[in-house]
């Protein structure tokens, strides 16, 4: 069982950036693929971003290629996302979360957090 938590969501104006954090529980942390989903106000969850379990791959939405940038630290069992060039369509409420196996833009993954508020003003 993994448990995962996340951290340093906020107000930003657009243009502005923002780190977001994952701290995750368990030792298996590094056998997983992780990834951020996030979900606004009256519209579906959407994938945001993925990294394999060893960092070598990683996989963004087109809404935020170039933009966001997903990291890991398995030695820490900690997952981040930085966010530049915030734009307010970025406003939602971001989750982390874990999986097995290389599926990155499905919605099954195992673990989920309980997720963290960005919003972006314009």
């Amino acid at each position: 069982q993994v448990q995962l938590v996340e951290s340093g969501g906020g107000l930003v104006q657009a243009g502005g950036s923002l780190r977001l954090s994952c701290a995750a529980s368990g030792r298996t942390f590094s056998s997983y693929t992780m990834g951020w989903f996030r979900q606004a106000p009256g519209k579906e969850r959407e994938f945001v971003a993925a990294i394999s379990w060893g960092a070598d791959i990683t996989y963004y939405a087109d809404s935020v290629k170039g933009r966001f940038t997903i990291s890991r630290d398995n030695a820490k069992n900690t997952l981040s996302l930085q966010m530049n060039s915030l734009k307010p369509e970025d406003t939602a409420l971001y989750y982390c979360a874990g999986r097995s196996g290389w599926q990155p833009r499905a919605d099954d993954y195992k673990f989920w957090g309980q997720g963290t508020q960005v919003t972006v003003s314009s």
